[in-house]
Parts: C-alpha cells; structure tokens; sequence
C-alpha cells in the first residue's frame, strides 16, 4: 500500500473510548489505534461506530487530530467523518479534518429531516467543494435515514469523480454496488461497510476496499489479503464465521457493545465505558455465542496463515 493514487484495502473504523470521568480516554484510544495498525491495515477511519453521534464538537475534532496524527505516523490513509444534520457543520468538521492532514472524509447524509434528491445533492456538494481531499458518501441507511438512489450517487460521481468514494450500506449491497458500477463505467469506487459480512461478494463487484468496525480487523485483514491472492477457500472459511458475528450486530449500539466486549477481551482496551443511554444489552447467551464464534475465527485465521508459510 502507498499513499499515491486511490484509497483502498482494509480501514477500520475506530471505537471511541471513554474515561471513567466520561471525558474521551485519548491515551487509551491511541494504544487502540496501535493495536489496530500492528495489523497491518490500510488506515484508519471514524465513522458511525466511532460513536460520533455522541461525541461533542470538541470532542468529534479531539478524536480526528489522534486519528490524523497517528496515520501520519504510520504513514497509512485517514478518512474522518464529518457528517451532520447542516450543512455548515459538516463543512466545519470536513476542513478541520483536511487542516489535519486526513485523505478523505466520511458524510452520512442529515438523519432528522426527510431530504429528496436535490436536497441531499446539495449536501454533499457543499461538502466536496469546501475541501480538497477525498469525500465518501455513506448511505447508513441500514441504521438511520432512507437509502440514496443510484441517480444522486451517479450525479455525485460525475461532480467529483477524480476523488468521491462510495459506503453502500442500503440492502440489496451486491446488486446497489453492480448498478453504481454498471452505471459509471466501472469507475465508481466504493467500500464495503457491514463489517466484513459482505466483503465476498462485494469484492468480486469490484470494491477498493472494506471499513469494518476495529474488533476483528486482524480477521478482515487476512480475507482481504486471501481475496486479492485469489485463496477463495480460505476466504469462503473467514467470510462464514464473520457473517455469523455480524449476524448478532443488528443495530449501531450492538455493534458497539459486543466490539466494546471483543476489545477487552483481547486486552486492546483496560474498561468497557460507555456513553448512554444504549438500546443493547449484551446477555449471557449471546456473550456465549460471540466468544464461540471469535475463538473459532482466531482459529480459522490462524489455520489459513500458517498454510500460507
């Protein structure tokens, strides 16, 4: 990976840690984003599941100067999200994460009003002209709001086609990927958002790339690098045992709740703070399953990497 040319590979999105005081926890957040660099990933991004929704402006600004500063370190990609509910806010955070150095930033679309096209067109646009670098445009519409029609992405693409990426996140993912594919000449990039569920067949449509939550990136990692080696029997094995993980984070506090649990499981992270009120609580049959299917998929990464010696 260089940092000449597109973003691509594998650019988790990071979880925000709290402090026991509530404040943001920045040096337990910079050991997690070492941890996450130390596997071998492209970048690093903030996004819905880095709680954004939660977080202050000061705070959202605080967590992009970590995230900038460390991939510069690392000399891997950034991508900050800045998406809000105005405009004027979005542009705010998208140029302080530019003045930081990121290479792209990450909008979802407002989620308390109900736009049509041209409206959220404008949003965007606003967005990729008050900036330089990079703009993915992320339908979340699998958490919040409605999703985007193939006719606004094309309208964005052809607007800033030289640097707009693409977060489909709106079921069917396989066919809504073809269609922006087919629909741009084959020029449309996009990454995959659910986790890694549907990283398979999404790359075989033709995908720069993935933007999983962080809690198993290291497993990600090892299907992307069996999917551009063409190892599909290995690829097949990882994508299974992750589908059945994603499976059980129906909904934006789910996945952060059993990520929160994976990290400290792992010892990534020292506590399980977390900013509520929260929708999800992880019960004990569930914890169960989701420690069953991590210990089989650090089985099956192990398996296929050393297979690859």
């Amino acid at each position: 990976m260089t940092r000449d040319g597109a973003i691509t590979g594998v650019l988790p999105v990071v979880h925000t840690l709290y402090a026991p005081g509530g404040g943001i926890d920045a040096a337990g957040i910079a050991r997690e984003l070492d941890w996450i660099i130390d596997q071998k990933v492209a970048g690093l991004t903030t996004g819905m599941v880095s709680d954004l929704l939660r977080l202050t402006e000061y705070e959202r600004h605080q967590l992009a100067e970590i995230v900038t500063a460390k991939a510069q370190q690392a000399g891997c990609f950034s991508i900050i999200g800045c998406g809000a509910e105005s405009t004027h806010i979005a542009i705010a955070h998208a140029r302080h994460a530019q003045r930081h150095g990121a290479d792209a930033v990450m909008a979802i679309p407002p989620v308390t009003v109900a736009l049509d096209d041209d409206a959220v067109f404008g949003y965007y646009a606003a967005i990729g002209d008050a900036i330089d670098i990079g703009l993915v445009v992320q339908d979340a519409s699998g958490y919040v709001g409605r999703p985007l029609s193939l006719d606004l992405q094309v309208r964005l693409f052809e607007r800033f086609r030289d640097r707009i990426y693409f977060k489909p996140e709106a079921p069917p993912i396989g066919r809504r990927l073809s269609q922006l594919r087919d629909a741009t000449g084959g020029q449309a990039r996009a990454f995959e958002g659910l986790g890694g569920a549907a990283l398979l067949d999404s790359f075989r449509r033709g995908i720069a790339g993935t933007m999983p939550s962080a809690q198993v990136c290291w497993a990600i990692q090892r299907l992307w690098v069996a999917l551009t080696g063409g190892e599909w029997d290995t690829a097949y094995a990882i994508s299974g045992l992750l589908n059945c993980l994603v499976s059980l984070q129906t909904s934006i506090d789910a996945y952060l709740t059993i990520e929160r649990h994976l990290l400290l499981k792992q010892e990534v992270v020292a506590t399980a703070v977390a900013r509520g009120p929260l929708g999800f609580d992880l019960d004990d049959e569930t914890r169960s399953e989701v420690d069953s299917l991590f210990d089989r998929l650090c089985a099956a990464v192990t398996a296929t990497s050393q297979n690859r010696i």
